[in-house]
């Protein structure tokens, strides 16, 4: 049983994963803020194109 408890606390495979996953989390969240701001910028300057074309 001890070396079941010893084993249990020296692995971190499951930590590395939750890094992954948290990595992997603040790249979609970085990727959504671009598209984002990006995709605003464009609705104004078509905005802009459709007001002066009236």
């Amino acid at each position: 049983m001890q070396k079941l408890v010893t084993r249990f606390i020296k692995d971190e495979s499951g930590a590395t994963a939750i890094e992954y996953g948290l990595i992997a989390a603040l790249i979609a969240v970085a990727i959504i803020v671009a598209v984002s701001a990006v995709g605003n910028s464009l609705s104004a300057r078509f905005n802009d194109i459709s007001a002066n074309l009236s």
